[in-house]
């Protein structure tokens, strides 16, 4: 029997599985076996490397498809087919690869290595690399997630890829002839499947509490935009005016008595699109909005530099004290910038594809700390910023920690994609870098979802999408780094050179190279 259509029928179920794990179905057990019924795709009957890389490309297909209609939902399938595509030609290579490693022993594990590997490379290149997709942020809930803590968003994909191929291992090996011998095996299996859920019961142990320490009040706002579209953002001015309103009624809750006085407020990606900093009347209107709450609000803004370019910025609002005309008192600009989105890359080829392309922005990338620090009654904050975008990428919340932040800010825009799966899909990697940090995280959406989320990944409230909204909650001020933070990229790196390794190895193991070794090599002679 030809098995090369039954593998990749098998390996579109299992794309087809894990496309199900992600928000907002939140089917977070079928990851695992997602991950199991692929390694029995490329493992059993020991396909070829050329079978492996079909199954790949057929797996990446089913998973990121249904995954990313969002990037068309305005613009037209051509973007997120082309998108789809693209991510799925790294699963081309992951099976590949995969299918030559596991030819080693301990096979789920090399499987596990090639997958951190290949999403690795996804995740940063080319300009920049597509995180989005990556198992962990399947992981939102149940009982992996606090894995995060320990060794971040790598090792939480490690350990679910891991559990699942072994599992897989440990069903199949009975059914093999030889199945005695494999008895170490089986063992080594069944400690792949129970270790993760172990060390994730541990990690579970020892995360910090979400109620513990000194707290602030936090308000995130949202004031909703006045139209679906990529044209939502012609209203600008309507836009700032629903968050200052939405502010004034939260302003009047507290002066009635019936919420607590904030500490600070903050508002979404492109709340004021009307630079307050070269506007005086946008100025004025957040100034009014901060005297009403009390509070400084800290929101997201564009502004324009000398050679024309923009950034994305993020700027700390509060009262003028004794100055003679308000002005911000922080400001971060966005480190990590959307290509396509707030900038085009070869601008020039691309633009030949869509009319949609010239729509794309000009913003520079910004420099310096990841963080604010933010005058408040109750102390200083020192609040780490993920914008957007960045919050999918590692470096973003872990760099925010070591420059100093207690408390994460995840300001973002998600008007452009309508009603569409990805707030979801972003909601819950906010979650993960909560786990991942050890450290409250509030996410200010502009039309949704919005939400307030405890250390340990728990979402103590968030909005419904394209309805104004305000949420506030006591939370944690948390100083020191997890385990996560303090090894960085070191695991990931370490999981890259154990891959590539295992399969030049494997490649020379079967190959004509090891044959002309064996013909090379000195034959040895007796003494007599």
């Amino acid at each position: 029997m030809n098995w090369f259509w039954w593998r990749l029928a098998g390996s579109a179920a299992a794309g087809g599985l894990l496309f199900a794990a992600f928000p907002p179905r939140d089917l977070w057990a079928l990851a695992p076996l997602a991950m199991g019924l692929l390694y029995a795709c490329l493992r059993l009957g020991r396909p070829s490397a050329r079978t492996g890389a079909a199954c790949g490309g057929v797996f990446g297909l089913a998973l990121f498809l249904p995954l990313l209609p969002w990037i068309g939902v305005y613009v037209g399938p051509l973007p997120w087919i082309a998108l789809a595509v693209v991510s799925a030609l790294y699963l081309v290579l992951f099976g590949a690869m995969a299918t030559v490693t596991m030819r080693l022993p301990a096979a789920p594990l090399w499987f596990a290595l090639c997958w951190v590997a290949v999403e690795a490379l996804r995740s940063s290149f080319p300009f920049g690399g597509f995180p989005w997709g990556a198992v962990a942020f399947s992981q939102n809930e149940g009982w992996f997630l606090p894995l995060a803590r320990w060794f971040g968003v790598p090792g939480l994909s490690f350990a679910v890829a891991l559990s699942g191929a072994a599992l897989a291992a440990l069903i199949a090996l009975p059914a093999t002839t030889a199945w005695r011998r494999e008895l170490p095996a089986v063992g080594l299996a069944a400690l792949a499947v129970i270790a993760p859920l172990g060390v994730a019961a541990i990690a579970a142990a020892t995360a910090p509490a979400p109620d513990g320490g000194r707290t602030v009040q936090v308000a995130a706002v949202q004031g909703n935009v006045p139209r679906l579209g990529l044209e939502f953002n012609e209203q600008r001015r309507a836009v700032l005016d629903n968050h200052v309103r939405q502010t004034l009624r939260l302003a009047d809750e507290v002066h009635e008595g019936r919420r607590p006085q904030p500490d600070l407020v903050l508002w979404p990606e492109n709340a004021s699109d009307i630079s307050p900093l070269s506007n005086p009347d946008a100025a004025a209107v957040i100034q009014t909005a901060v005297n009403a709450v009390g509070a400084p609000i800290v929101f997201g803004t564009l502004d324009y530099r000398a050679d024309g370019r923009s950034t994305n910025t993020v700027l700390v609002w509060e009262a003028p004290g004794g100055r003679a005309a308000p002005a911000p008192t922080g400001r971060y600009d966005k480190h990590i910038v959307q290509p396509f989105g707030e900038y085009l890359p070869w601008r020039g080829f691309f633009s030949k594809f869509s009319s949609y392309a010239d729509q794309a922005g000009d913003i520079a990338p910004g420099t310096g700390p990841s963080v604010l620090t933010v005058p408040t009654d109750a102390g200083p904050v020192v609040l780490g910023v993920s914008t957007c975008w960045e919050v999918a990428f590692d470096r973003s919340p872990q760099q925010a920690v070591r420059d100093g932040a207690q408390l994460l800010f995840v300001p973002t825009n998600n008007a452009t994609f309508g009603r569409t799966d990805m707030t979801y899909q972003q909601l819950a990697m906010s979650q993960v870098r909560a786990v991942e940090t050890g450290r409250a995280t509030v996410v200010a959406a502009t039309s949704g979802v919005s939400a307030i989320i405890a250390p340990d990944g728990t979402v103590l409230s968030r909005s419904e999408s394209f309805t104004p909204a305000d949420l506030q909650a006591a939370l944690p001020l948390r100083d020191g780094r997890t385990l996560a933070v303090r090894l960085g990229p070191w695991p990931q790196r370490l999981a890259i050179i154990c891959a590539v390794g295992g399969f030049l190895y494997a490649l020379a193991q079967h190959t004509r190279f090891k044959r002309l070794l064996d013909r090379t090599a000195p034959k040895e002679h007796d003494d007599d």
